[in-house]
């Protein structure tokens, strides 16, 4: 599912939901989306979008032409079905493709969740 294809406030509220347990923080829509579409790093085609069956999105990964990865994010009651995985698997892909050969992201250290998921994915602490 590509970001045209999305209601980018559905993003939005899955980010807020997913940092609202204290794990980080988003701006209100009316900021966030202004701020994403004006940074220089923004290209639409490096925001990843699953979705369930009835094409509901459920996660999202919003990446920087860097090679940085922005936010990631599932639903929580999507959680633990390999949904951040083939997140991270189409970021590593593109970046890739693209001749970005590395990527970095910050988490805070109690996100132990999802330390655990990029320690999975071959992702190392610098």
């Amino acid at each position: 599912m590509s970001l045209a294809q999305t209601d980018p406030e559905v993003l939005h509220a899955i980010l807020t939901e997913a940092y609202s347990a204290g794990m980080g923080e988003i701006a209100s829509f009316g900021t966030w989306w202004p701020q994403l579409n004006g940074d220089s790093e923004f290209d639409p085609e490096l925001v990843f979008i699953a979705a369930d069956d009835g094409g509901q999105p459920i996660g999202i990964a919003q990446c920087w032409t860097s090679g940085f990865i922005k936010d990631l994010a599932v639903v929580p009651a999507w959680r633990g079905r390999g949904i951040g995985e083939t997140l991270l698997q189409q970021t590593f892909w593109s970046f890739w493709q693209r001749g970005v050969y590395s990527c970095d992201l910050k988490v805070m250290a109690e996100n132990t969740h999802a330390i655990a998921l990029y320690r999975r994915m071959g992702m190392t602490v610098v």
